[in-house]
């Protein structure tokens, strides 16, 4: 008799927030100068938005002293969404590249460092529904959540992604979108890197379309 063989594992593909599927730097950028005004505290916020992706608290840690972290980040997390949310774009190719993942039978996640009420707020608002949408995780923390749901592929725009797609033993995808360029993707141990996520499509239809051992 002969052994019928095991379907193959649905696929599922995450995705990075900041500087990959969105363009957040001037919502970000307002939110901060928004803040500064509230506190009277001193925030170089073309700056900050030159190197998203860690996690808030570490770049508070550039404005405020120690102590005062947690509250700041309190703060700005409030006032967020009236000041970060609608300046915030998609970026070129996002829709097109989680429709992609659908399109195959797939299922599209978000795994991202900001805070998860916040980043669900974007994709509503953008009309960027995904599958899953997990926060508060960064570089290597990612690989939680990408093994939970079975992702086989995450695609990111900062050495922090690749960290986390392979500590999950997932395919590292990049495009050098945010605040790392394509050689510095590559030399932390991205699998792919494209030139945005317009390249994305037709990146995922050769992947699924090759042999597998």
């Amino acid at each position: 008799m002969t052994a019928t063989p095991a379907p193959a594992p649905a696929l599922t593909v995450g995705f990075d927030l900041d500087m990959t599927l969105i363009d957040s730097r001037p919502g970000i950028r307002a939110c901060w100068v928004e803040l500064a005004a509230r506190t009277g505290a001193y925030v170089d916020a073309d700056l900050v938005v030159s190197r998203l992706g860690p996690p808030l608290e570490e770049e508070m840690a550039h404005w405020f002293p120690a102590g005062e972290i947690a509250a700041m980040a309190d703060l700005y997390r409030e006032i967020y969404p009236a000041y970060a949310v609608t300046g915030t774009l998609a970026m070129p190719g996002a829709h097109d590249a989680v429709a992609a993942v659908r399109a195959a039978g797939g299922r599209a996640i978000v795994v991202t460092a900001k805070w998860e009420p916040n980043a669900k707020l974007h994709l509503e608002h953008l009309g960027m529904n995904a599958d899953a949408v997990i926060g508060n995780l960064w570089a290597e923390q990612k690989a939680e959540a990408l093994r939970e749901h079975g992702a086989s592929v995450y695609v990111g725009d900062h050495v922090g992604d690749v960290r986390g797609a392979r500590t999950a033993r997932a395919l590292s995808v990049t495009v050098p979108t945010g605040p790392c360029g394509a050689e510095e993707l590559r030399t932390a141990g991205a699998d792919v890197v494209l030139d945005d996520l317009t390249a994305f499509p037709g990146w995922l239809a050769g992947y699924l379309a090759a042999p597998r051992a």
